[in-house]
């Protein structure tokens, strides 16, 4: 696996967890027992958007050139 593939993977499971997380928290907020809210989880994770992950914007994936001027 190369750094970019690493890196990928990286922010994919990173992304995962985040809606993990969020869903199991709104989930308990609203009331759900646990094995509703670990259900929201699951949920959360399969709607996650992929998309901006795969594709950055632009300025996003152009690293900074030359040093910034003050």
């Amino acid at each position: 696996m190369n750094d970019k593939e690493l890196e990928l993977a990286l922010a994919v499971r990173g992304a995962c967890i985040a809606a993990a997380l969020d869903g199991y928290e709104r989930a308990q907020i609203a009331g759900l027992c646990q094995e509703g809210a670990w259900e929201c989880a699951v949920d959360a994770m399969r709607m996650l958007d992929l998309r901006p992950i795969l594709h950055p914007p632009a300025e996003e994936r152009t690293p900074p050139s030359g040093p910034a001027s003050a």
